[in-house]
């Protein structure tokens, strides 16, 4: 009988993970970069075969397909004076910053990324235009306590694009980890160098992660971003025009490893 349970159990996740649709990022991650960005509002209308991402605050962006589906990163429960209601939300719990215990109940799909003490988080959310999961890291809890896959480095996979959220990433990837994550074209990264990733072990990871547009978030001073900027400079393009949104394709997205500053801004309706 418990053999039998057990087949039943196995058979169920085979099918579960059939279900899913296959990760692209992953597919091709071997597959070479194309070209560059241009700027955006988050209410104007997108065009095809692009995603905007608008920076909120601290770890916050908005992420926005051209079919009108939207996400928002480590949600706290505040985006801004606007009525948009996101159709996904992730979050992670190393600070409060970074989450909320009281999501909006409007909204349809909220992501934790942590496991309740139930294991990993373990997430393949599929809404067509936009396909969400997470790979699972460990924090740090003072001193030399760990706590076993407490955050989610969040993929946002739309347009063709791969595009990954870092969360409060606290440890270099492992093999495992980065083959999980795959290819990707844009990533958000804290650069505050402290509570974080140490900024020499943060430039190895994005280093290593090869996308062609990072986007720095997380940092508390202008001398800890410049510190990193300056650390990257060698190797990638900055840009610094104070704007808040881009919108990326994957045809444009820029030739040589770009770092694009974008100015934190709570969302405001017109």
């Amino acid at each position: 009988m418990i053999r039998l349970i057990l087949l039943c159990l196995l058979v169920a996740g085979m099918a579960r993970a059939e279900d899913r649709r296959p990760s692209h990022c992953i597919a091709l991650a071997d597959a070479g970069g194309l070209a560059y960005l241009h700027k955006a509002s988050f209410r104007d209308p997108l065009e095809a075969n692009h995603v905007r991402l608008s920076y909120i605050a601290h770890a916050s962006f908005l992420i926005q397909t051209d079919d009108g589906v939207s996400a928002v990163t480590d949600y706290t429960g505040f985006i801004g004076n606007t009525d948009l209601i996101p159709d996904v939300v992730t979050m992670n719990h190393a600070h409060e910053t970074h989450y909320t215990d009281a999501p909006d109940p409007a909204i349809r799909h909220v992501l934790e990324g942590w496991g309740q003490g139930r294991g990993p988080a373990d997430h393949h959310l599929d809404l067509g235009s936009l396909l969400v999961r997470n790979v699972p890291t460990d924090i740090r809890r003072g001193g030399d306590a760990v706590e076993a896959h407490g955050n989610s480095i969040f993929v946002f996979e739309a347009a063709g694009l791969c595009i990954a959220h870092l969360g409060h990433l606290h440890h270099e990837p492992t093999p495992a980890q980065y083959a999980a994550l795959g290819r990707m074209d844009v990533v958000m990264a804290a650069v505050d160098g402290t509570l974080t990733l140490d900024l020499p072990s943060m430039i190895r990871v994005l280093q290593k992660m090869k996308a062609r547009i990072v986007i720095p978030m997380h940092w508390f001073q202008g001398w800890t971003l410049d510190a990193f900027l300056e650390g990257m400079s060698r190797d990638y393009e900055i840009v610094r025009d104070g704007a808040s949104e881009i919108a990326v394709s994957l045809r444009t997205l820029p030739e040589r490893p770009t770092i694009h500053v974008l100015r934190p801004r709570f969302l405001r309706d017109p």
